[in-house]
């Protein structure tokens, strides 16, 4: 829920203004980009299940995309290529990179907690 959530986020705040996506990539976009994150979300509030999430598995949430940025880097600094504008090193540096890379995870771990605190104070509607 956590990796939707930021896709979501990341696209609406960075990449939207960057793409201008027409025919069925515009219906892909707005599938994947604003459907699905808020869809999801709201499921969760409604339908649960709840309590399922503990401190732990809100730190492992965060494995996949840290081996992902760190893999991304090393990809990148062989070939260059960067599958987004705000982690391009060779458009924008690395510190930048990094620093955005930092912004959100910071974000990511502010959205864990809530949705940790929301799970265990929550009712759920499914038994």
């Amino acid at each position: 829920m956590l990796g939707i959530i930021i896709t979501g986020l990341v696209y609406e705040t960075i990449l939207a203004p960057l793409v201008h996506p027409e025919g069925w990539a515009l219906a892909a976009t707005i599938g994947f980009h604003y459907i699905s994150p808020w869809a999801t979300l709201i499921g969760w509030l409604i339908f649960g299940p709840r309590p399922r999430m503990s401190w732990g598995a809100a730190a492992a949430a965060f494995i996949w995309p840290i081996a992902w940025l760190v893999y991304t880097f090393v990809h990148g600094a062989v070939t260059s290529w960067y599958p987004y504008p705000f982690l391009d090193v060779t458009l924008i540096g690395f510190a930048d990179s990094v620093r955005n890379c930092l912004v959100v995870l910071l974000i990511a771990m502010v959205i864990a907690a809530i949705l940790t605190l929301l799970d265990k104070r929550l009712p759920s509607l499914v038994r």
